[in-house]
């Protein structure tokens, strides 16, 4: 009997990336988000969840991707850490897939090294590919060396 894995998938740009349902706490619209100061640009900052204090962080920054355009705004995909929740700013969400053992492979070379690290497997699907995010690994950031500007995490993450 084959393994099957589920997915919680979204869209970040041309990327079709995917989360496993047992990591995602919920699902959110765009929520005003409370800067912080001298915080890397890929933290966006806080949203306040029903009185819970939840840090988001922007794929889009994380994987040295431009900025949305124009008046849209990322949608949150709220996933359960070991440091507690984490809010994932994605483009767009997309369906809960499950997908077969036998449609895994290991990430591409051909993928931006910075989205390479963080991906655990891609899953071969109709058309496309699902890349599987090892949600630790997203959330961990590069420390900026003295001397080194913050803006430059991105490019060495």
């Amino acid at each position: 009997m084959a393994t099957t894995r589920q997915f919680c998938t979204f869209h970040l740009g041309e990327l079709f990336l995917g989360v496993e349902v047992q990591q995602v706490q919920e699902v959110i619209r765009w929520q005003e988000l409370t800067r912080v100061p001298l915080a890397p640009a890929m933290l966006r900052g806080l949203i306040n969840l029903r009185g819970q204090i939840v840090t988001a962080l922007d794929l889009r920054q994380r994987f040295g991707m431009p900025p949305l355009t124009g008046e849209e705004q990322p949608t949150n995909v709220v996933v359960r850490t070991a440091d507690g929740p984490m809010s994932l700013l994605v483009d767009a969400i997309g369906d809960v897939l499950e997908v077969g053992e036998e449609c895994s492979a290991r990430p591409p070379e051909n993928l931006p090294a910075t989205i390479r690290r963080v991906v655990g497997e891609v899953y071969k699907l109709d058309g496309h590919l699902l890349l599987a995010l090892n949600v630790e690994k997203t959330i961990q950031l590069p420390v900026v060396p003295p001397g080194r500007d913050a803006s430059e995490l991105a490019a060495h993450a």
